[in-house]
């Protein structure tokens, strides 16, 4: 895969006899098969909203180490880039070591680096990079998710985790979403601390193409504590949705235990919002805020019939233990919206199994996670042959656009 040059001297992609995917394979040549997707499922004719999108935010960490509002924070996140090269793109996150495992040892190396052909202009590189996706994959929005802020939940400096999170907020809302109206966020809370998240609410809620905001699934914080009531309040008030997003850890109590990095990924995405899922409704909080949208992101579906049927169970036995539920978990967790990605596809039987317990046709919502190694095209639901066409549509991006208000 090489780039050549239009008569007006634009980029084009150029397919070599044998092709090799290496961090610099333009994204149009990796998603080839999902452009030919477009032709062969209409998907010119579904409005699609990819409801989980990464894009590369290390590529452009000291513009947003600039906006740290502390000046001592600035100071020392700038000079730790200037003294030791390996962190002049990671200074302050907490990037986990499992991180670095998920290019398969450079069998999928797009993963580690987007580092691909790009026309140098006055518009920001990772605009380039999101919109050469979206036209590949069919996809008419796209809501960016910061994948940094993902691993903040765990940050050992909450001070620092705080600071970063309004940086990037404020680097993403002045420099990417102005420019490219198709592009839609939902921004990350610093939940570990209460007034902040206010704080950040009030600065951003009513910030154009933010459509709600996020918690990052890996932190040990308690979803369930009255600290938080005041800002799933404020959320609901605005009508604002709230996400769950997981992540990866391989240094959690039982992650740790695992000597592979399949088992670590395949587990912590899970068991994460589970555990916040069941302390969210044993707890009552659908009854406390019944208004308020949640939505559970990159977790798969799997879980959520056995978290079903789990609940249930334990609370037909102890309905003491959750006094404010009036109905069963298992219709409150019917009312949540879910992602699609990743999608468990290799039973059909059980996969179809899941979307009818979870009432996919109006809670699911298609994702890709691009450029994620494991992410997911259309097709993937376009092609699912138990599905409605309407039911195609609707988790496509009819129920986005309702949820959303696009």
């Amino acid at each position: 895969m090489g780039t050549g040059k239009t008569l007006n001297g634009s980029n084009i992609a150029t397919e070599h006899s044998v092709q090799q995917i290496t961090t610099r394979t333009d994204s149009r040549e990796i998603l080839a098969n999902a452009r030919r997707d477009i032709a062969r499922y209409h998907l010119d004719d579904y409005f699609i909203v990819d409801l989980d999108a990464h894009h590369v935010e290390f590529d452009s960490w000291g513009e947003i180490l600039d906006r740290l509002e502390n000046p001592v924070l600035r100071y020392n996140a700038k000079t730790m880039t200037q003294d030791w090269p390996n962190a002049r793109n990671v200074a302050f996150s907490n990037h986990s070591v499992g991180m670095t495992f998920q290019d398969v040892f450079g069998r999928i190396p797009h993963q580690a680096e987007l580092a691909e052909y790009v026309e140098k202009t006055d518009e920001h590189r990772d605009l380039t990079l999101v919109r050469r996706a979206m036209d590949s994959m069919g996809i008419k929005m796209q809501v960016v998710f910061p994948q940094p802020m993902l691993e903040m939940g765990l940050h050992p400096d909450k001070d620092i985790a705080t600071a970063m999170m309004f940086a990037y907020n404020r680097w993403f809302t002045e420099t990417i979403l102005p420019r490219e109206e198709r592009v839609k966020t939902l921004l990350s809370l610093p939940f570990h601390d209460p007034d902040a998240c206010l704080k950040m609410i009030a600065e951003f809620g009513e910030t154009p193409g933010v459509v709600g905001f996020m918690i990052a699934s890996q932190r040990h914080e308690g979803v369930h504590k009255n600290v938080y009531m005041r800002v799933y309040r404020e959320l609901e008030e605005r009508g604002l949705p709230l996400g769950f997003h997981a992540g990866p850890s391989w240094g959690d109590t039982m992650t740790s235990t695992m000597n592979r990095f399949l088992s670590a990924h395949a587990m912590s995405f899970v068991t994460c919002n589970m555990t916040h899922l069941t302390n969210w409704v044993i707890n009552g909080l659908p009854e406390r805020f019944p208004k308020l949208k949640l939505i559970w992101i990159e977790s798969g579906l799997a879980w959520v019939p056995f978290m079903m049927q789990r609940l249930d169970h334990e609370y037909l036995m102890r309905q003491s233990d959750a006094p404010l539920l009036k109905r069963l978990p298992s219709e409150y967790i019917a009312d949540m919206y879910f992602t699609t990605q990743p999608l468990e596809v290799t039973i059909p039987h059980m996969l179809e199994a899941t979307f009818k317990a979870m009432h996919a046709e109006t809670q699911l919502m298609y994702s890709s996670d691009w450029p994620h190694w494991d992410f997911d095209v259309p097709a993937q639901i376009a092609g699912l042959p138990f599905l409605s066409e309407q039911a195609k549509r609707n988790i496509l991006g009819e129920t986005a656009r309702k949820l959303f208000r696009l």
